[in-house]
């Protein structure tokens, strides 16, 4: 559901997909191709949140901006389930994993993988590239190929899964 707040109004991309029971509210920006899952929460109350294209924010994920800043989340990022993300920027391609934690002001730089459950804290910034773990959060390995392959295939999958829930395939049971 799409709520405006304080005279701002949530604004949703040609062909993405947000789920009745996500809430998207105020000053929220979601580009094209999204998908936006069940019971997430995209708080744009008293920050902006801006969402770039193809990017998945899947089940239970909080997006919340700080005070009178914007949040941006660049195209093909992928939020897994249960990830809270409080962050200045999440750069394109990047994934944030299930259960994961991007604090206040902190940046993610392209491509980099922050793991489950890791905690990357306040005003943190992630290089590009890097598998970040554990909290807090550090540096494990770069990028990897395998890796590249594996989250091109995840992130078709939801830009893919947004178009079949626009296309019918979410149909509601008495």
């Amino acid at each position: 559901m799409l709520y405006q707040f304080d005279g701002k109004r949530p604004r949703v991309g040609k062909g993405s997909y947000v789920s009745d029971s996500a809430r998207v509210i105020g000053d929220v920006t979601i580009g094209d191709g999204c998908y936006v899952g069940h019971g997430a929460i995209v708080r744009g109350d008293y920050g902006r949140i801006v969402i770039g294209d193809e990017t998945a924010v899947e089940e239970g994920v909080i997006i919340h901006a700080p005070p009178k800043d914007v949040c941006t989340i660049g195209r093909r990022v992928t939020m897994g389930h249960g990830a809270i993300v409080h962050a200045k920027s999440l750069g394109d391609l990047s994934v944030i994993g299930m259960g994961a934690v991007v604090s206040l002001w902190a940046e993610v730089g392209e491509e980099a993988i922050v793991a489950e459950g890791a905690v990357v804290r306040m005003r943190q910034v992630v290089p590009p590239a890097v598998v970040m773990v554990g909290s807090p959060a550090r540096a494990a390995r770069p990028l990897a190929d395998k890796d590249r392959e594996f989250w091109a295939w995840g992130k078709q999958l939801y830009v893919d899964l947004a178009l079949k829930y626009l296309e019918g395939g979410f149909i509601p049971l008495d």
